[in-house]
C-alpha cells in the first residue's frame, strides 16, 4: 500500500508540472526552445579579499548598449544571474567608494553558462590598499527569521563535537546528557536542511558523531511557517556542515588531538561544467576515561515498609565513530537540475563497569558491560525546475532512511545470598526505515507576493527485536501534510507571512503484551509573522505558530535496558504526541555597530512528554523503572536577550540570556507543579592581536533544571583557545582547552514519584570527566563557491531531547 502511495503522488506531481511549464523539460512542442544559461561570479575587495555585500550588477548588450538582467550580490558576494540569452555582453560592477569595473561575457548556445569566478574590485581611496585590516569574523548572525552562529570562526570548538557547539549556539540550553532544548521546549534538528535517521534514535548520541570541525554554522529557528513539518514546539536548528559546489576542485582538511578525544574531518568538492561532486569523511574517537555515579534510591511502600539502596559505580566508556557523504549535482540545462546525496554514520560506545551496593544494610557487588552500536544510511534524490519568472520553482524530492542499533549488556552481581554470583544479559536490535516523497512549488505573483504551496508523504517503521524473536515490538507510523503559504507586505516596511499545514497521522502497532493497537488523529498547524522595518534599521516581529511533537524510537521502544539492573529503562509505545502552541514578540536594533536582539515568548503546550521513574519489585527486590510519560499540560513564559559589541575594531565581546518558567500540571490530578524559573548564561571575548593571532575565552552557567518530578542542580564550563594563520591564511594551528581548572563536570539530578505502590525518592551524582586539552589543524585549499539545493526535510518526530528537558544555507524555506 505504502509504494503505491508514493507510486500516486509521485506520478501526480509529474501531471501537474507538466500541466505548469509545458514548453519547459517536460514539454514536447515540436520548435526547439532556445537555449538560456546563466552568468555567476564572487565579487570581493582587491585589498581585504573580503566579499562585498550588495554591489549592483548589470549586464549590457554590447551591440545596443542597453541593460537585459541585473542584480545585487549576497553577503558572501555572490552573483547569479539567470535566463540570460546567448549573446555578447559586458559586466558592469558598481558599489560606493569603489571604481566601477567591466568584465567582459560572451555566452552560445553550446556553452550558455558562464563562471566568472573571483572578481575584485578597489577602492576609490588610494591609500586604502596600504591599510591591513585585522580582527576576527562576525561569530552571530542576527536575521530577520533566524539567528545564525558560526561556528567556523569561533576557535574555541577545535577538537570538541557539536554537543559541544551547541552549547555555545543562542537560545539553545544542552543538559548533562547532551540533549538539546530550545527556549525550554523540545525541538527538531536536521543537518544540511535534511533529517538524520541517526538522529530519529538519539540526538545526543548523534551530536557526539559529528565533529565540531566538520560544522559551519548552526541556524536557530524559533518561528518556522507552515511549509515546514509541524514538529518542534521550540522550533528547528539546522546544522549547516564544511562542503560546497564549487569551479574546479577544492577541499579543507581539518584535524585535533587532546587528552579527551580526537577529531579529524576531510571535505573535496570537484565541479567541471554542470556536474558537481562532493564528499566527506569525519572520524572522531574518545579515549576511556572514568565516569563515576552515586545513586541513593529510598522506597516507602504502601504499608509503611522501606527499601534501601546505595550504589557507587565507576563506568569506563570509550566512543569512536565515523561519518561520511558522497553528492552528484547535475544542471540539464539553466531550468533543469537533479542532485542526490547518500550519507552513511556509524557510533559505538559503552565498556566495563563496576559497582558496590549496599542493599538493606547488606553489601553486593556488580562487574556488568555494555556495548551499543549506532549505524545509519539517508539517500536522496532531488529535482528542481525553474523558470523564466525570477523565483518560480517546482520541486520533488525522495528519501530513503535506513537505521540499526544493536544493543547488548552483561551483569554478574555477586553478595552473600549468591556468593557465586548471579549472572544477567540481554541484547536488543532496533531497526528503523523511513520512506519519504516531497512536491512543492513557490510562485511569485510578484516582487513582494509570494505563493507556496506543497504535499508529502511519510511512512515509518520500527521493529525491535530480543532476542530469536522478530515480531516483539512493530511501530508502523504513516503521515500526509500538505500546507500553502502566502507573503506579501502590507506597507513598504511591514511584512506579513501567513500558511496552514494540515496533517493526518495514521499509527499502529504490536506488541508481545498487547497485540495489536491503532491511533489516528488530524491537526491544523497555522503559523504567521508580521515584521516592521523601523529607523537606523531596527526591526520588531510577532509571530503565532502551532507545533507537534510526537514520540520517537527511543521514547517507544518497549525494551529494557538493564545494563544498570537497578536502574532500569524502558520506552512506552502507549504515548501521545505533545500539542503546543506559541507566540513570540521579537526586537532587533544595531546601535554603532553593536548588535542587540531581544524575544519574549509564551508556549502553552498539551500532552507534555516527560520521563518518569517509579518502583518495581522483582524476586523481592526493589528497582527503579525509568519511562516516559505524558504528564499534562504546561505554560510557559520566557524571553532572549542577545548581544555584540566591539570596545575596538580587534575586539568583540558577545554576550546571551536566556530565561524561561516551568510549570506543569497533571491533567489526571489536576496537581501543578508550581512556578519555577530556568535560565542559561553564555559569555564569550575574542581579540585579535594582528599577524594571524586570535584569542578567545568562553563561559556557560546554567540555573537548576526543573522536570514534573523533581530536579537536576545548576552546572558551569569554561574555556579557552588561542589560534594562528599560516600558509598565506589557508591554514590554521591552534591550542584549546577545555575547564582547565575543574577534572569533572558535576552533575546533581533528584526525582521523587508518588504512585500506587508507594512513594520513591532517586538522587544521583554523575561525575563526568570534561577537562581537556588540545591542539588542532586547519587547511583549506580551492576557490570555493556555495550554492544550496532544494532538499528533502522530516522534522516531525521528537527526539531523544528529554527536557532535562531562519532560515539559509542547506535549509531552505
Amino acid at each position: 500500500m505504502k509504494k503505491i502511495l508514493l507510486s500516486l503522488l509521485i506520478l501526480g506531481t509529474f501531471v501537474t508540472v507538466k500541466a505548469q511549464f509545458p514548453a519547459g523539460g517536460f514539454g514536447g512542442g515540436a520548435k526547439k526552445p532556445t537555449v538560456f544559461g546563466r552568468v555567476t561570479a564572487t565579487i570581493l575587495d582587491s585589498v581585504t579579499k573580503q566579499p562585498i555585500d550588495y554591489a549592483t550588477v548589470s549586464l549590457i548588450n554590447v551591440k545596443d548598449n542597453k541593460s537585459v538582467n541585473g542584480g545585487v550580490t549576497d553577503p558572501k558576494g555572490k552573483l547569479s544571474l539567470q535566463n540570460v540569452a546567448p549573446d555578447t555582453y559586458k559586466l558592469m560592477i558598481g558599489f560606493m567608494g569603489y571604481k566601477t569595473k567591466s568584465i567582459s561575457v560572451i555566452t552560445t548556445p553550446a556553452k550558455p553558462d558562464q563562471n566568472l569566478g573571483t572578481i575584485y574590485i578597489s577602492s576609490t581611496e588610494n591609500s586604502l590598499s596600504d591599510v591591513q585590516v585585522q580582527g576576527t569574523k562576525a561569530i552571530i548572525e542576527n536575521k530577520i527569521d533566524r539567528m545564525v552562529y558560526n561556528a567556523e570562526a569561533d576557535g574555541t570548538n577545535a577538537g570538541g563535537d557539536a554537543t559541544d557547539v551547541m552549547r555555545k549556539v543562542p537560545m539553545l540550553s544542552v543538559d548533562a546528557n547532551g540533549d538539546v532544548q530550545l527556549r525550554g521546549g523540545a525541538v527538531r534538528v536536521l543537518i544540511n536542511g535534511k533529517p538524520s535517521g541517526t538522529m530519529a534514535a538519539s540526538v545526543s548520541d548523534a551530536l557526539k558523531m559529528i565533529p565540531a570541525e566538520q560544522i559551519k554554522s548552526v541556524e536557530v529557528i524559533t518561528s518556522p511557517s507552515a511549509k515546514y513539518d509541524a514538529e518542534g514546539s521550540g522550533g528547528i536548528i539546522n546544522i549547516i556542515t564544511k562542503k560546497s559546489n564549487a569551479q574546479g576542485v577544492s577541499g579543507s582538511v581539518n584535524t585535533s588531538v587532546g587528552t579527551r578525544q580526537n577529531n579529524g574531518a576531510f571535505n573535496l568538492t570537484a565541479k567541471t561544467g554542470r556536474l558537481s561532486v562532493n564528499t566527506s569523511l569525519g572520524a572522531n574517537l574518545a579515549y576511556a576515561q572514568d565516569s563515576r555515579t552515586e545513586f541513593v534510591t529510598n522506597t516507602t511502600y504502601l504499608d509503611g515498609t522501606t527499601n534501601n539502596i546505595l550504589q557507587q559505580g565507576v563506568s569506563r566508556w570509550s566512543r569512536d565513530g565515523y561519518n561520511g557523504s558522497l553528492g552528484i549535482d547535475y544542471d540539464f540545462n539553466a531550468y533543469n537540475n537533479i542532485s542526490s546525496n547518500v550519507k552513511l554514520n556509524q557510533f559505538s560506545n559503552g565498556g566495563p563497569g563496576s559497582s558496590n551496593y549496599i542493599i538493606n544494610n547488606l553489601p553486593a557487588t556488580n562487574i556488568s558491560n555494555m556495548d551499543m552500536t549506532r549505524s545509519n544510511m539517508d539517500w536522496n534524490v532531488d529535482y528542481k525546475k525553474t523558470t523564466k519568472k525570477e523565483g518560480e520553482e517546482f520541486t520533488i524530492s525522495g528519501q530513503l532512511s535506513t537505521g540499526r542499533t544493536p544493543t547488548s549488556f552483561s551483569n554478574i552481581l555477586t553478595s552473600a545470598a549468591a556468593p557465586n554470583g548471579i549472572i544477567t544479559s540481554s541484547d536488543n536490535t532496533a531497526k528503523n526505515n523511513e520512506y519519504t516523497a516531497q512536491t512543492d512549488y513557490t510562485y511569485p505573483f510578484s516582487k513582494n507576493t509570494i505563493l507556496e504551496v506543497g504535499a508529502k508523504g511519510i511512512f515509518r517503521n520500527v521493529k525491535s527485536q530480543y532476542g530469536a524473536s522478530e515480531r516483539d515490538f512493530d511501530y508502523n507510523q504513516d503521515v500526509a501534510a500538505a500546507y500553502g503559504v502566502i507573503g506579501f507586505d502590507i506597507t513598504k516596511k511591514i511584512k506579513f507571512k501567513g500558511g496552514l499545514r494540515a496533517e493526518y497521522t495514521k499509527i499502529d502497532f504490536n506488541t508481545q503484551t498487547s497485540g495489536l493497537e491503532k491511533n489516528d488523529y488530524f491537526n491544523l498547524f497555522p503559523s504567521l509573522i508580521i515584521s516592521q522595518t523601523l529607523k537606523k534599521g531596527a526591526t520588531v516581529k510577532f509571530s503565532y505558530n502551532r507545533r507537534v511533537q510526537r514520540p520517537s524510537e527511543n521514547f517507544l521502544n518497549p525494551f529494557r535496558n538493564e545494563s544498570d539492573q537497578f536502574n532500569i529503562m524502558q520506552g512506552n509505545p502507549q504515548l501521545s504526541p505533545e500539542l503546543s502552541q506559541n507566540l513570540e514578540l521579537g526586537y532587533s536594533t544595531y546601535i554603532k555597530g553593536s548588535v542587540i536582539n531581544a524575544s519574549i515568548f509564551y508556549r502553552t503546550t498539551g500532552g507534555v512528554i516527560e520521563s518518569s521513574i517509579s518502583p518495581l519489585v522483582e524476586n523481592g527486590i526493589t528497582k527503579v523503572l525509568s519511562s516516559y510519560i505524558n504528564v499534562g499540560r504546561s505554560e510557559t513564559y520566557g524571553l532572549n536577550i542577545f548581544g555584540s559589541y566591539n570596545p575596538k575594531p580587534k575586539w568583540t565581546l558577545m554576550s546571551n540570556f536566556s530565561a524561561n518558567t516551568y510549570e506543569v500540571t497533571n491533567t489526571a490530578t489536576n496537581i501543578s507543579t508550581g512556578t519555577f524559573l530556568n535560565y542559561s548564561l553564555f559569555g564569550r571575548s575574542a581579540y585579535g592581536f594582528g599577524k594571524g593571532y586570535n584569542f578567545e575565552l568562553f563561559g556557560v552557567a546554567t540555573s537548576a533544571r526543573r522536570t514534573y518530578q523533581g530536579k537536576t542542580d545548576p552546572f558551569y564550563f569554561y574555556g579557552a583557545s588561542i589560534k594562528k594563520d599560516i600558509l598565506k591564511k589557508k591554514g590554521s594551528i591552534g591550542l584549546n582547552t577545555l575547564n582547565p581548572f575543574t577534572k569533572d563536570l558535576h552533575i546533581k539530578t533528584e526525582n521523587n514519584s508518588v504512585n500506587a505502590v508507594g512513594n520513591v525518592f532517586q538522587s544521583s551524582n554523575i561525575y563526568y570527566p570534561l577537562r581537556s586539552f588540545g591542539v588542532n589543524f586547519s587547511y583549506s585549499f580551492g576557490k570555493l563557491k556555495f550554492t544550496e539545493k532544494k532538499k528533502i526535510k522530516n522534522d516531525d518526530v521528537k527526539q531523544d531531547q528529554q527536557q532535562g528537558g531562519g532560515v539559509g544555507g542547506g535549509l531552505q524555506q
